[in-house]
């Protein structure tokens, strides 16, 4: 039972953590590249109306934050599961990867920069946190 009941904090603490971290990157993410002048993104049909805008640069930091938020919550996942952990790192990314794919339909955003968010930054990312903590371990 105390095993569940650590795989379930694994989870919930890599899904906060995770998030905390990707927010915080979004949220400092145009202090390091700026919209684009007439862009907003303070809500999403603000965003819909100006993504026309952005160029490729302005899509480093979204997919930066996405892939940083995965790989410190499989990281965190894996290291506090007691067992399991590379399926406790993966549902992390699991996590991640069901939110990404709910903003590729609610914002209109290149296809390119959907497929290699989609691919490469939510499952591999959190399977390189679960590496991570591997590394740490055996050290």
């Amino acid at each position: 039972m105390k095993q569940i009941v650590l795989c379930f904090l694994a989870i919930f603490a890599g899904a906060l953590i995770g998030s905390v971290a990707n927010m915080l990157i979004i949220s400092f993410s145009t202090t390091i590249i700026p919209l684009p002048k007439g862009a907003d993104n303070s809500s999403i049909k603000s965003l819909e109306q100006t993504i026309h805008l952005f160029q490729f640069k302005h899509f480093i930091m979204p997919f930066l934050a996405h892939s940083v938020g995965s790989l410190i919550g499989g990281t965190i996942a894996a290291w506090i599961a007691p067992r399991n952990k590379l399926l406790v790192a993966l549902t992390i990314g699991s996590f991640f990867l069901i939110g990404g794919t709910m903003m590729v339909f609610q914002l209109p955003s290149p296809i390119w920069f959907n497929i290699i968010d989609l691919t490469l930054a939510y499952l591999p990312m959190s399977w390189i946190g679960y590496r991570i903590h591997l590394i740490y371990i055996k050290n």
